[in-house]
């Protein structure tokens, strides 16, 4: 196998982690949320984290160093409207995610305290809830359009 394949590979793979842990978590988290057990939801936000820490941040750190090393080898510039797209939605989504990952710390901890103190779920839990997602949208979606873009590589 060539460089450039294992490289194209990665870079795939780490896409395709972006795309699944995302949907995977908004999934996980959505169905913990709608049991309000605190319990349930503390268990589910400490997975989450688990889960965007491992994987998410690892892919997060994989795409732009493959991308680059794909396109030092092809002679791709940053200034193709695709590529400088791509790397804008990048931008984009990673001002949307930081903020979540925070949010899931603090919503996980907020449950927590909620299970060992025997109390609902405070209003922070519902008001970072409501942010979170609300902050996946945009996140998910610049995640999607930055695969398309890799795909068609469109010329604008």
């Amino acid at each position: 196998m060539s460089l450039f394949l294992l490289l194209k590979v990665a870079h795939i793979l780490g896409a395709t982690v972006l795309l699944g842990t995302g949907i995977g978590i908004a999934f996980f988290m959505l169905m913990a949320h709608r049991t309000g057990d605190a319990r349930v939801i503390a268990h589910t936000a400490g997975v989450v984290v688990i889960a965007d820490t491992l994987f998410t941040a690892t892919a997060v750190v994989i795409q732009p160093l493959t991308g680059a090393a794909m396109m030092s080898m092809t002679g791709q510039s940053l200034r193709e409207g695709w590529v400088a797209a791509s790397l804008a939605l990048y931008v984009l989504t990673g001002a949307f995610w930081l903020p979540v990952v925070w949010m899931q710390l603090k919503m996980r901890n907020l449950a927590r305290a909620a299970v060992a103190s025997d109390t609902p779920l405070p209003r922070a839990y519902h008001r970072l809830w409501r942010l979170w997602f609300a902050f996946g949208f945009p996140a998910f979606a610049s995640v999607v359009a930055i695969v398309w873009l890799m795909t068609a590589q469109p010329s604008f």
